[in-house]
């Protein structure tokens, strides 16, 4: 029930902090000595905040609720409201509104086309590796010696990738800023090599023809639930992505048209996907349709069936069956489509399409599409029985390959 002015003045006060709810996040913390304080819990990027309203009566009941819709006015926009004020709270009031912070805030409300991980990576590096040194500083005032000293603070832990990928942010908002006309230049250019490098790392993958067959006689004989047995059975099968493969939607799948069909927005480079369907594939679909068809979700959680099962499930099903981190991943099952494809003979662009690697050059792309999505469809194919032949055999066979 919402608060009235005449509850509030009434209530007693409590031998310990109280709160009294007045409805959408917002309630008055009654404490033991008398004050009265104005609080609002929200939900951002995942993490439950709470942020202060003021005092009562200092505050009155409408003034809070006011000050409540401005706060879910920001969430809805993408802005964290709490961040914001201590970006305003930092610059001063006449500088807030060219704060970094405030900047960087702009500039992520609008990225609504990044993926839901890479909007809560880049909100975590935001909030917890930038601003704390920089968000309130005026972004025009921001030098060069000043990013970097915020990058080797993460640099300093080891962390060299996401350094880099920290500077990648800070420029995009430096960019950001001088478009709006907000700085006149982005200072990160010129720390050009000021990093270190990560040495690059490949994802663990099996890609000998013998240990493959191994691979996929061990999934077969996986001890786990259906959904993750089936999960690990396609991955070799489809090659996605772990987390477009764990998302799958029955509503993404055609089997008598043997086609899956991933929407953009699930695409890491944005793009609709198209996954032809073996028949090995629409199989193993079918298998698991009677369990999980009646809702949205093909590999549903065990705790929430209306949520996905969690990004480590694959992997942790590859330990159980005896291939640790550094032998195989739920991501290697695309370096071993993509390795013994191409040593198969196959056309690089049929497989890199595939992959969803998408040509930069968007006339290409779209070359590539409407010309290879026959040949991928037998290449897939042509694919599933390869490894059948690895599985049923553990001889080192081969493809018969239509290179057209």
């Amino acid at each position: 029930m919402a608060l009235t002015d005449i509850t509030i003045r009434k209530a007693p006060l409590p031998d310990k902090p109280k709160k009294l709810a007045d409805g959408a996040g917002l309630y008055l913390l009654l404490n033991p000595s008398g004050a009265r304080w104005w609080r609002f819990d929200y939900r951002f990027a995942g993490k439950r905040k709470t942020l202060s309203m003021g005092t009562y009566p200092e505050t009155s009941l409408s003034d809070a609720r006011v000050r409540r819709d401005d706060a879910r006015k920001l969430i809805q926009a993408g802005v964290d409201p709490g961040a914001k004020r201590r970006a305003e709270k930092a610059a001063g009031k006449e500088q807030a509104a060219n704060s970094f912070a405030v900047i960087a805030e702009e500039w992520f409300a609008g990225r609504q086309d990044l993926a839901e991980t890479t909007r809560g990576k880049v909100r975590w590096m935001l909030d917890d590796l930038a601003f704390p040194w920089i968000g309130g500083r005026p972004v025009g005032d921001l030098e060069p010696p000043d990013v970097l000293a915020v990058l080797r603070r993460v640099e300093s832990r080891g962390h060299l990738e996401t350094a880099q990928r920290l500077k990648s942010i800070c420029s995009q908002v430096f960019r950001y800023a001088v478009a709006t006309g907000r700085a006149q230049r982005d200072p990160t250019v010129d720390l050009r090599g000021a990093l270190k490098t990560a040495k690059t790392r490949h994802r663990a993958s099996i890609t000998e023809p013998l240990k493959v067959g191994e691979l996929l006689r061990a999934i077969d004989s996986y001890g786990g639930t259906l959904p993750v047995r089936c999960a690990l059975q396609l991955a070799p099968l489809v090659f996605v992505r772990p987390g477009e493969l764990r998302k799958a939607d029955w509503g993404e799948f055609d089997l008598e048209k043997g086609m899956w069909v991933i929407p953009g927005e699930r695409m890491k480079m944005r793009e609709r996907h198209f996954v032809p369907l073996s028949r090995q594939a629409v199989n193993i679909l079918q298998e698991l349709q009677p369990l999980t068809g009646r809702g949205r979700l093909v590999f549903p959680g065990v705790r929430r069936y209306t949520e996905p099962m969690s990004d480590g499930t694959i992997n942790a099903a590859l330990r159980r069956l005896g291939y640790d981190k550094d032998s195989m991943t739920g991501h290697g099952f695309r370096s071993l489509a993509s390795t013994l494809l191409h040593e198969q003979g196959y056309n690089t662009d049929w497989i890199e399409r595939q992959l969803a690697h998408v040509e930069r050059n968007s006339i290409r792309a779209a070359y590539n599409y409407a010309q290879h999505l026959p040949e991928r469809r037998n290449m897939m194919q042509a694919w599933a029985d390869y490894l059948d032949e690895l599985r049923n055999t553990g001889k080192k066979v081969g493809i018969a390959v239509e290179c057209g």
